[in-house]
């Protein structure tokens, strides 16, 4: 630990809900586990310090300290929600992806959260842990900004919700990033990919297949089963050719094909993961988080778009929500929109995962709680999710802290000049479009 102490020294600083199970647990005992080197990913810049560690709810986590440190930390929020056991080396990926944030002399730390499947307030509170951890091993920091991606959107707007103000009323972030965010939260954020199992089961009949144990949709797989990703995905190609090109596919799997990416508004690259999302996820939350009881509803909707419209709408699968969990999920995942800290948000226009209507929502839910001068949304032209072009997170990073300095909030035109001063530097474009305000 002495190598990052030294250049700290030289920076002169030294209730879960009902039916909701394991939304956070209560705090126990010491925060962490010592943090212990760790050796960089190749992406940061050299001199740069990383140590890892686990906390004591044990979630694994990593820090990078820059050799030109500025002095503010970055608290990262990952996306997913990961399924599996979180592994030591699990944040790696979040950090060389983001690598930018070290480049431009920020200190990153990031955790694998406690335990995989959903959980946003568990996760925001491992994440406000991390914080502490971070603070107690390195000294507190001049600035802390909270930075979420993807399903880490939500967690981070959660965590600052619950968490931007200590007891004794000083802060403990100062600023939020998030990125490609799911923030219309999880009573909402996820209907649609209950559509696309009714939808997809309607077209295809083979998830589950008719010789299979049969069982409501919304469940995404029975208690207790399994599918991989690679059999999912053999079931789709099956029934849509969706690897093949067109003129490859059968007339059946090409009417397949076109009828579901037409009703649901899925992209054809996307299909698997959102299905993915709706077979494993969905039993995570239903049966481990939910005693079992569904959460979505497609009781009232009105399929569009397909060869013959009242054909789905009168064979599809229908369910109706059970209104307890329902609200489970809301108290755990929806929010509230009274932000305490300034926010800068970026999404791309044609983003293939979390659509930019969660933007909408976003703004509507900041502007019912009378803040919405502590939020500002940029919007970029790209049809990417997972990361996109480098440059416009440093312009973000770069106009978030001119916002803290000035108090003047930044709008889009802001962050692209900021983007275009730093575009040469990563060889990348700056994408963003002023003048775009998605719509509910």
């Amino acid at each position: 630990m002495r190598s990052v102490l030294s250049i700290l020294a030289v920076a002169g600083l030294t209730w879960a809900g009902a039916g909701f199970h394991d939304l956070a647990s209560a705090q126990s005992g010491s925060l962490f586990l010592s943090p212990e080197p760790a050796d960089c990913p190749d992406s940061l810049p050299q001199g740069t310090v990383c140590h890892s560690g686990r906390s004591a709810d044990g979630a694994w986590y990593w820090t990078a300290y820059p050799r030109d440190w500025n002095g503010t930390l970055i608290v990262h929020a990952h996306g997913g929600p990961r399924t599996g056991e979180p592994q030591r080396e699990d944040p790696v990926e979040d950090l060389e992806r983001f690598s930018v944030m070290v480049s431009e002399g920020y200190a990153w730390a990031g955790s694998t959260y406690r335990r995989g499947g959903y959980g946003v307030r568990m996760a925001a509170r491992d994440t406000d842990d991390l914080r502490q951890i971070v603070w107690d091993a390195f000294g507190k920091p001049k600035r802390t900004i909270l930075h979420g991606q993807s399903w880490g959107g939500n967690v981070a707007a959660k965590a600052a919700e619950l968490y931007a103000v200590a007891a004794d009323g000083t802060r403990n972030y100062d600023g939020v990033i998030l990125t490609s965010g799911l923030l219309a939260g999880g009573s909402t954020g996820y209907a649609f990919r209950a559509d696309l199992r009714a939808v997809y089961q309607f077209y295809c009949r083979n998830h589950p297949r008719p010789t299979e144990t049969q069982y409501p949709l919304w469940q995404g797989l029975p208690q207790g089963a399994s599918m991989p990703r690679a059999e999912l995905a053999a079931r789709v190609e099956e029934c849509t050719g969706l690897s093949l090109a067109p003129e490859a596919r059968t007339r059946a799997q090409a009417d397949a094909l076109r009828n579901i990416l037409s009703v649901v508004g899925v992209t054809q690259d996307s299909l698997v993961a959102h299905l993915a999302w709706g077979t494993n996820l969905f039993q995570d939350m239903v049966w481990k988080r939910l005693d079992g009881r569904n959460p979505f509803s497609n009781a009232g909707t009105t399929y569009q778009g397909s060869d013959d419209d009242v054909a789905l709408n009168q064979g599809v699968e229908r369910f109706q929500a059970d209104p307890a969990a329902v609200a489970a999920l809301a108290y755990d995942a929806d929010l509230t929109g009274n932000i305490m800290l300034p926010t800068l948000t970026m999404h791309a226009r044609y983003d293939p995962t979390v659509f930019v209507g969660h933007e909408a929502v976003y703004a509507r839910t900041v502007a019912e709680a009378g803040r919405s001068n502590l939020l500002s949304q940029v919007f970029t032209t790209e049809a990417l999710h997972s990361q996109l072009s480098v440059p416009q997170y440093a312009g973000m990073l770069i106009a978030l802290a001119h916002w803290l300095d000035t108090g003047e909030k930044p709008d889009a035109n802001d962050v692209l000049e900021a983007c275009r001063s730093r575009a040469e530097a990563y060889g990348q474009p700056c994408l963003i479009d002023p003048e775009f305000v998605p719509s509910l």
